[in-house]
């Protein structure tokens, strides 16, 4: 049997900017992406059913027979395999709200997103599961998905040793191999402490799980790392981190606080910014939507960036609460930042304009050529797709 991880389309643009580069199955919340849970949770292979414009880089399987077309903002846990595990062809699982999953044949699958699997058996499930619907579930659910994964990678295995320079209270710790920590302090106390396979940390490190470090990601001196924290690979991060998801391949690598946010892939942060997570009147923050153009209520005290893909801003910058941050956009200039800044943007307030996409995809080679990596064709098919999606909001913006 084979998982496909369905992106319904009202669905993608409730997480946009995050997924406008990327299907809801790719994003990361916990260790591992959702696609990477649901290969772990139900040992099959998983492929991507989402925007056209992202199936070539993310390509749909074409393998015959029996498929589980699972909603792609849903996590696995012990509960839903099972029930997912004894689902027959030709029923679907949905709760009161949504669907979350159907089995079928894979010649059926046309036919049964036309009719939204109204042609499956109706199978009610009435257990509480993870699913992310909006940017901030993100991180409003990665400590619980931090510990869930956890205990599926770490289950039957032996840890890397622990240099004996390190103050580790609790044993609740995992290091893959080539992981390094020296004289920092790690508490698990509080919850589990993944660090993935060659990442470090750094003297004088300060942590308190759940936290979890991806493979290459190095945790640099004196940062201070609170719970249910994610940094994922090939990261570099320092200062002040709290309640926050950095998908990979991104650096916060100074001083500055960044909590209960979300970061996408392929961003950086200036030394000494900040992002704002409580208002001043303390009262719940909205969030820029693309679909409506205007602010929804998150109904969330602490609330602070959101940020897409390629995003990047100069020392200093300051966000206010509940700042979403398009993809590709560059911050600079003497304004604040707004709480919306609009994908593709160069620069903030009266001078703001548009990065142009050949001078963006220049920046990006550089980028990708650092960690090893090419910026190929795909990678701009997906750029120049996003940059059309959201003329729009910058038409409104800039």
């Amino acid at each position: 049997m084979h998982i496909i991880l369905y992106d319904h389309p009202a669905q993608r643009i409730n997480l946009y900017p995050l997924s406008l580069t990327r299907p809801i199955g790719d994003l990361r919340i916990g260790i591992l992406t959702i696609a990477e849970k649901w290969a772990k949770w139900m040992n099959v292979s998983v492929s991507h059913l989402t925007a056209d414009y992202l199936q070539q880089k993310y390509p749909l399987s074409t393998s015959e027979g029996e498929v589980l077309v699972i909603n792609g903002g849903v996590c696995p846990d012990e509960a839903l395999c099972a029930v997912l595990a004894g689902l027959k062809t030709g029923e679907r699982l949905a709760d009161k709200w949504q669907f979350i999953a159907a089995k079928m044949n894979r010649s059926d699958l046309e036919i049964a997103l036309g009719n939204e699997f109204a042609g499956c058996k109706r199978i009610t499930y009435e257990r509480n599961y993870t699913f992310i619907r909006y940017p901030e579930d993100i991180f409003l659910q990665n400590g619980l998905e931090i510990r869930k994964d956890f205990e599926a990678i770490t289950k039957g295995r032996s840890s890397a040793t622990i240099s004996s320079s390190v103050t580790l209270l609790g044993d609740d710790i995992f290091l893959e191999e080539g992981a390094s920590a020296e004289c920092c302090t790690i508490n698990t106390l509080k919850g589990p402490v993944y660090l993935g396979k060659n990442s470090e940390i750094w003297e004088g490190a300060l942590m308190r799980g759940p936290f979890s470090l991806g493979e290459n990601s190095q945790v640099k001196m004196g940062t201070k790392i609170y719970s249910n924290v994610t940094v994922g690979p090939g990261c570099r991060v320092g200062g002040e981190l709290n309640t926050c998801v950095i998908w990979g391949n991104s650096s916060k690598g100074h001083e500055g606080y960044f909590g209960s946010g979300v970061m996408g892939e392929w961003c950086n942060w200036g030394a000494d910014s900040n992002n704002s997570n409580l208002k001043n009147n303390y009262k719940n923050v909205k969030l820029y939507h693309y679909g409506t153009g205007s602010y929804r209520n998150t109904n969330l005290q602490f609330c602070g960036l959101i940020m897409g893909d390629h995003a990047k801003c100069a020392i200093n910058t300051a966000f206010n609460t509940g700042t979403v941050v398009g993809v590709s956009a560059s911050i600079f200039g003497e304004a604040a930042p707004p709480t919306f800044v609009p994908d593709f943007s160069w620069g903030v307030g009266k001078n703001a304009s548009v990065y142009e996409l050949e001078k963006m995809f220049e920046t990006a080679e550089l980028v990708f050529a650092r960690r090893n990596c090419k910026f190929d064709p795909i990678e701009a098919s997906v750029l120049r797709e996003v940059f059309q999606i959201t003329v729009k909001q910058r038409n409104n913006k800039i």
